[in-house]
């Protein structure tokens, strides 16, 4: 089971970080146009549809992320929490982003374009946090 958990944990989280690298990147452009043109109302359908369709690969990549210690190592390992902590860094991001979508929706951005491209990078740094505890194990 620990095997299967660990394929189907990767197979979420590349799925996942596919859409969290890209959402972002959509506020960019709906942030550089008025939110009465056609191309902002495309791009806002486009960023619906993603946030709908990443929300499942969340789901499963956090229970797949759960369930492999409780078939393998357990969670007495320090590093364990570390991973855990960039997890829920994660979701915050993941439904802060439902939140901006919301906003873009309303026509109630108050942001630049500059601040959504800073935003866009913040889930690089948590998923090397992430890799680097992983592997190396430090603790």
């Amino acid at each position: 089971m620990y095997l299967l958990f660990k394929s189907l944990h990767i197979f979420f989280m590349i799925s996942w970080f596919a859409g969290l690298f890209y959402l972002p990147r959509i506020y960019v452009n709906l942030a550089m146009k008025s939110n009465i043109s056609t191309e902002y109302q495309h791009l806002l359908i486009m960023a619906r549809k993603l946030y709908r369709f990443m929300t499942p690969w969340c789901v499963g990549a956090v229970v797949c992320g759960l369930l492999i210690p409780a078939f393998s190592f357990g969670y007495r390992a320090g590093w364990i929490h570390i991973k855990i902590l960039c997890a829920i860094l994660l979701i915050i991001y993941h439904f802060y982003c439902g939140l901006i979508l919301r906003q873009f929706e309303h026509g109630q951005n108050s942001r630049s374009h500059k601040w959504y491209r800073v935003f866009n990078e913040l889930p690089v740094f948590v998923l090397i946090l992430a890799i680097y505890f992983v592997i190396y194990k430090p603790f």
